[in-house]
C-alpha cells in the first residue's frame, strides 16, 4: 500500500475505534438501557463528554500508528494545535447534532445519532485528516528537507 493510502487506512481504523467510543459513550450517557440516561436531556454535553473521551483515541491511535513514523518534535505548541483544531471538529460535531435536535426537532436516539454521530463524525473526521496531516503530526524531516533544498 502507498504512503498516502496506508496513512488513509490506518488513519480511518483509528477513527473507526474513536467512532465507535463516541457512540457507546454517548448512548449509554443519553439513552442508557431504558431509553432514559444520566444526561438525557442534554444531549449536546453527553456528546462534549463523547467526544472528549474519543478524542484521547484519536491522539495515541494517530500519534503511534498513522504518523507513528514521523520525527515529530515534542513541543507544547504541538498539543495546543491539537486541541484547538479537535474544538473545531467538536463543533462540526455539536453543530449537526444540535441542528437537528433543537432547530429541526428531531429527537430520539435515531435522528441523534444520525445527526450527531453519522454525518457530524464524518465531516469531522475530514476535517481531522488534513489538519492532523499538516499541523498536528507534519514530518519534520521531510521539512527539514524542504529547507536545505531551498
Amino acid at each position: 500500500m502507498g504512503g498516502f493510502a496506508a496513512k488513509a487506512f490506518a488513519f480511518l481504523v483509528v477513527g473507526g475505534l474513536a467512532f465507535v467510543v463516541d457512540a457507546v459513550t454517548f448512548n449509554l450517557l443519553t439513552f442508557w438501557i431504558d431509553g432514559r440516561g444520566p444526561l438525557h436531556d442534554l444531549p449536546v454535553l453527553s456528546k462534549i463528554i463523547a467526544i472528549a473521551i474519543a478524542t484521547v483515541v484519536t491522539y495515541v491511535g494517530n500519534r503511534y500508528w498513522t504518523f507513528g513514523a514521523r520525527k515529530i518534535d515534542r513541543r507544547m505548541s504541538r498539543y495546543v494545535v491539537f486541541v484547538a483544531l479537535n474544538l473545531v471538529a467538536m463543533g462540526i460535531q455539536l453543530g449537526c447534532l444540535a441542528f437537528s435536535h433543537y432547530v429541526l426537532g428531531l429527537e430520539g436516539p435515531v435522528a441523534d445519532n444520525v445527526s450527531g454521530t453519522l454525518i457530524g463524525q464524518a465531516l469531522a473526521t475530514l476535517f481531522r485528516f488534513f489538519t492532523y496531516d499538516r499541523w498536528v503530526f507534519p514530518d519534520e524531516h521531510e521539512r527539514a528537507t524542504k529547507v536545505a533544498i531551498e
